[in-house]
């Protein structure tokens, strides 16, 4: 890979339909219309789903829907982030379930850094972690771990899902991560979430702004 260029997360084989993807604030994709005006998007976002769902939003539905989305992109990417974040919904008026995705520079030996990306030895966790190996057609084989962490100041345990590849061809990791006290909502999303986690591509970016046009729910 070129000294200039670097790898980003390529969206084009992902099925948006369980998704509301919401691209990165920052990085070399950026600027995208969304981060313009993040409320007007909400809106638009919210008004899809009642419809994609064929549900009568009642007269408070669409801008409950839209705060929601609105307060969950500005959570889960934050001012200076560059990853990508998808909300899963089962029903417009649900909590969405955030799932991140980011790639980064290589950063060391393979095995190292996949049990690093998908923290199969944390120690904060309630017993071992679940390791797979998982292949995903554009990335190869990967890491896949589900863990049990405790949480401060709740009784409650947060169930974790982390996905993580080493890509030497663009000398790249990329690393997907979902964390959650709705254990319930992270088990009804799994095939989605495998699905998505196997349809990631990375590419080449050598310039910022190439991907300036949002498309509403498929950003």
């Amino acid at each position: 890979m070129s000294e200039h260029a670097r790898a980003v997360i390529d969206i084009e084989d992902i099925d948006p339909t369980p998704w509301v993807m919401v691209p990165p604030r920052s990085g070399l994709t950026a600027p995208w219309s969304v981060w313009a005006d993040i409320r007007a998007w909400s809106q638009e976002v919210a008004e899809e789903l009642w419809e994609d769902h064929e549900l009568d939003p009642g007269p408070n539905g669409v801008d409950f829907v839209a705060g929601t989305l609105e307060r969950c992109a500005e959570a889960f990417a934050p001012p200076g982030s560059d990853h990508w974040v998808f909300l899963h919904l089962d029903q417009p008026a649900d909590l969405p379930l955030p799932v991140c995705v980011a790639v980064g520079p290589a950063s060391g030996p393979r095995e190292a850094t996949l049990r690093a990306l998908t923290e199969a030895d944390d120690p904060r966790a309630v017993e071992p972690a679940v390791v797979h190996r998982v292949r995903a057609g554009k990335l190869g084989e990967g890491l896949s771990t589900f863990r049990y962490v405790p949480q401060e100041d709740s009784i409650h345990l947060l169930a974790c899902v982390r996905y993580g590849w080493q890509v030497p061809e663009h000398e790249a990791d990329v690393v997907v991560w979902a964390a959650t006290g709705d254990v319930g909502h992270l088990l009804r999303a799994v095939d989605d979430l495998e699905q998505l986690a196997r349809s990631l591509a990375i590419r080449c970016c050598t310039h910022s702004g190439g991907t300036a046009a949002a498309r509403s729910r498929r950003a």
